[in-house]
């Protein structure tokens, strides 16, 4: 993943230095893995800043459902409205950047491979595993709880994201679940209030029941030639309007940088 992102690096930069007048550049994004939430991913980012932000953006975002009007743009935003309450302005920029690069998509897809290989309840969008008994019904981790002595903890990973206060000599809930919808929202509470008495050490791991297909992005230069930008045709805006000629090639850069910063998540969304 990272020299698919050192390769984006260097292509820019070299775009930036040879080309006066730069035509549209395509970026080509392939993976071997479908495609990962874009919250996931921006949890990952503050996860790497602190496990307290991790935590913290994840409570600010346990069921996003009606939070946004449902479009790839209001989705982004109130990721980074989120995730902006959390960070500074320099860090914000950081997370912006590393979200069109899909810099955490690796993370991501790593935690779904441990589901995978859990293997998933079947039927069920978000499940507990407690010592290797698993179930989606909230209702039934007490009992897992009880018997979890009986059974061998499960092994941890270095990344694996432990709820704060959680008590290390309680048994392991592992819960598996996509951060931001009505199941995980359900379970979280159930896990953090048995770790919050001590009954449990809670952690959250990646998972989503039906992941789409990654494909490709198509990225758009600041000077590139293509006459509509968003809806608005400069080439006869500015045959209507030439006195304003200097602010409709403003108005089309902002647009432009616009565009760049969200062309990879509008076309991900058309799949």
């Amino acid at each position: 993943m990272w020299l698919v992102v050192w390769v984006s690096l260097l292509s820019s930069l070299w775009v930036a230095s040879a080309v006066t007048d730069s035509k549209a550049v395509t970026t080509t994004l392939t993976t071997q893995w479908t495609d990962t939430p874009l919250l996931l991913e921006a949890s990952e980012f503050l996860a790497e800043e602190s496990p307290e932000k991790f935590w913290d953006f994840v409570e600010a975002n346990q069921n996003t459902e009606g939070a946004h009007d449902d479009t790839v743009q209001a989705y982004y935003e109130l990721i980074l409205k989120r995730a902006g309450s959390l960070l500074s302005s320099v860090q914000l920029n950081m997370l912006k950047f590393a979200l069109s690069l899909r810099a955490y998509s690796a993370t991501v897809q790593s935690f779904q491979q441990i589901a995978s290989n859990e293997p998933p309840v079947s039927g069920c969008v978000a499940f507990f595993s407690v010592h290797g008994e698993k179930t989606c019904d909230a209702q039934d981790l007490e009992g897992l709880l009880e018997g979890a002595a009986a059974r061998p903890k499960p092994f941890l990973f270095k990344g694996d994201h432990k709820f704060p206060g959680s008590n290390p000599e309680a048994p392991v809930v592992i819960l598996y679940a996509e951060v931001g919808t009505p199941a995980f929202q359900t379970l979280h509470r159930v896990a953090s209030s048995k770790a919050y008495d001590g009954l449990a050490l809670y952690v959250l791991r990646h998972y989503k029941a039906k992941p789409r297909a990654e494909v490709n992005a198509t990225m758009m230069g600041e000077n590139d030639p293509v006459d509509e930008v968003q809806g608005f045709l400069f080439g006869k805006l500015k045959t209507l309007y030439p006195e304003i000629k200097e602010q409709l090639k403003e108005l089309r850069k902002h647009l432009v940088e616009s565009t760049n910063e969200m062309s990879p998540l509008k076309v991900w969304q058309m799949q």
